[in-house]
């Protein structure tokens, strides 16, 4: 197996480690690559979103796979690599019951303000005789998941014991299914207490969540979002959370990572966390496991194990 195998740059210890073990001859890609690198090159590896754009397909001629470090690969030109007889991989269905659990987490989370009940104790309050503010219930609520695939499948599951409904909103009905399905966003938010964001990243989904989807989710609606932050129009949630024309948003996610807008930071009903649907321990090594086979099968001539297929 000859080769070298570019890494994008701040890749997770979890992924370098297996990474190092595996006998591949690696080197992190710092700018454009040299013309030695460039011409060495057999794979590039990122990390989520992660750039991997036409240009730097075109710049390595005898590149073979672009392996992502996670199921989303919006920073990826697919089209463009495949034009190059160049495969992409990601890491599918090993994080989707991570990803579905942190989504049921910061739903609980949001509505409970359970972030804010901590502080409330530990800022000595609730010692001093001041009671928490009343909160929101959980059951019995009518949720919606925008993008009913691996991931918003899982969700639905977890919300399914809180007793209330669940509808959803994808590309096209999906068969089996026995939530209730809206044709647009937009319907699905006015039908909703709770939408949760599901659905890939990426120019199609680009700002899909906007100022009229978040109109129609209501003062006392709730945005969660486990996906992609460019779905979400972020000034338009920003200015809905500010004028109380929505409730609160519980975000894993963000338009411009890691950089947070000071006013998602401030307000009091928001739960934020950064983007660590996926990290837990059981999961990163899995993702890597998987990042290393795929690597070792096109390297070695072999199909990828799960090639991307849109």
């Amino acid at each position: 197996m000859t080769g070298l195998v570019l890494l994008a740059p701040g890749l997770p210890d979890s992924l370098l480690t297996p990474l190092r073990a595996s006998g591949l001859n690696l080197q992190t890609l710092k700018g454009a690559p040299s013309p030695e690198q460039a011409e060495a090159t057999t794979a590039y590896v990122v990390f989520g979103g992660s750039p991997a754009s036409a240009d730097l397909v075109d710049a390595l001629p005898n590149l073979k796979i672009i392996a992502v470090h996670g199921v989303g690969y919006d920073g990826v030109d697919v089209a463009h690599a495949r034009s190059r007889g160049v495969v992409v991989t990601n890491t599918p269905d090993v994080l989707t019951e991570d990803v579905a659990d942190l989504a049921l987490a910061l739903t609980l989370n949001t509505l409970r303000a359970l972030p804010a009940a901590e502080h409330h104790l530990r800022s000595g309050r609730w010692g001093a005789g001041e009671r928490a503010p009343l909160t929101r219930r959980a059951s019995g609520r009518r949720y919606g998941v925008l993008g009913l695939g691996r991931i918003g499948a899982a969700i639905a599951r977890r919300l399914e014991p809180l007793g209330g409904s669940i509808a959803y909103h994808s590309r096209r009905p999906v068969e089996g299914v026995a939530y209730a399905y809206h044709d647009s966003p937009e319907s699905l938010a006015e039908a909703v207490d709770v939408l949760i964001i599901a659905t890939p990243g990426g120019a199609a989904t680009e700002k899909l969540v906007n100022a009229q989807v978040l109109a129609a989710l209501g003062p006392d609606g709730v945005l969660i979002n486990i996906a992609r932050g460019g779905v979400v129009d972020e000034e338009a949630l920003i200015s809905a959370l500010i004028e109380d024309r929505l409730f609160g948003a519980g975000l894993d996610v963000f338009a411009h990572e890691p950089s947070v807008p000071q006013a998602l930071l401030d307000h009091p009903r928001c739960v934020l966390t950064p983007h660590v649907g996926s990290a837990t321990v059981e999961t990163r090594a899995a993702m890597a496991g998987l990042v290393v086979e795929n690597l070792l099968a096109v390297l070695s001539g072999a199909p990828a194990i799960t090639p991307v297929s849109a």
